[in-house]
C-alpha cells in the first residue's frame, strides 16, 4: 500500500500511542503492508459469515469485533507502508481494492441479517460509490475528498453499533429487536452514503467551476 499524504485519509487514531508502537513493530518483522490489507478482508469475511449464518448474540458480537479488526488493519497497513517505509510498487491496488471487497461482502451480509437483501446490497453499492467519487474527484487532479456524512470509518461505525445493540437484544431473547436494529443500521447506511457521493459530487463541481 502506498500514497502520498494528501491522498490519505484524515484519521485522528494514526497518532494513537498503541497504532505507532503496533505499525512499528509491524515495520521491523517480515510482514508487508500489502498482507495487512489482505488480512483486512479476511477479518471483514468473518464478519459477514457471523452476521448472516450465526446472528446470536456471541455471533453478533464477534461480528463488531471483526469489522473493528478489518479497520485496524486499513489503519496499519497504510502507517507500515507510509511511516514504516515499506510500500510497494503494486500498494495502490491494495489500498483500494481489498476496501472495497470489504464494504461489500460486510454490507450484503448486513442485508441479509436484516431479511433484506436488496437493502444491503444498495448500500454495497453506494459504499463503493462513495469511494468512486473520491477517486474520480483525484483523477481530475483535485484533492481526494474523503467527506462524510458516512464514509468508511462512519459506514464501520455504524454497523458495529448495530452489531453491539442486536447482541444485546439477542441475548434477552428478543429477536424482532435483532431484525429492526440491524434493518435500521443498513438503512442509516445506504442513505448516508447516497448523501456522500451527492456531497463529494457537488464538492467536485465547485471545484472544477473554480478552476474553470
Amino acid at each position: 500500500m502506498t500514497a502520498p499524504d494528501a491522498d490519505r485519509r484524515p484519521l485522528a487514531t494514526r497518532q494513537a500511542g498503541w497504532a505507532r508502537r503496533l505499525a512499528a513493530a509491524l515495520a521491523r518483522s517480515a510482514i508487508t503492508p500489502d498482507q495487512i490489507s489482505l488480512l483486512s478482508v479476511f477479518f471483514a469475511a468473518a464478519g459477514a459469515a457471523l452476521l448472516a449464518w450465526w446472528p446470536t448474540w456471541l455471533g453478533l458480537l464477534d461480528a463488531a469485533v471483526c469489522v473493528q479488526l478489518r479497520l485496524a488493519c486499513n489503519l496499519l497497513d497504510g502507517m507500515v507502508a507510509v511511516e514504516g517505509g515499506k510500500a510497494s510498487a503494486v500498494g495502490k491496488i491494495w489500498n483500494e481494492l481489498p476496501d472495497r471487497l470489504a464494504d461489500v461482502v460486510l454490507l450484503v451480509a448486513l442485508g441479509f441479517a436484516c431479511g433484506a437483501p436488496w437493502l444491503g446490497w444498495l448500500g454495497a453499492v453506494l459504499a463503493v460509490a462513495t469511494a468512486y467519487v473520491r477517486a474520480f474527484g483525484g483523477s481530475l487532479g483535485l484533492a481526494q475528498d474523503f467527506r462524510g456524512p458516512l464514509a468508511k470509518p462512519q459506514r464501520m461505525a455504524v454497523l458495529t453499533a448495530a452489531c453491539v445493540i442486536a447482541s444485546g437484544c439477542a441475548l434477552a431473547g428478543r429477536g424482532e429487536a435483532v431484525t429492526w436494529t440491524l434493518w435500521l443500521a443498513a438503512v442509516v447506511i445506504a442513505a448516508g452514503s447516497a448523501l456522500t457521493c451527492i456531497l463529494r459530487t457537488a464538492a467536485i463541481a465547485r471545484a472544477l467551476r473554480q478552476v474553470g
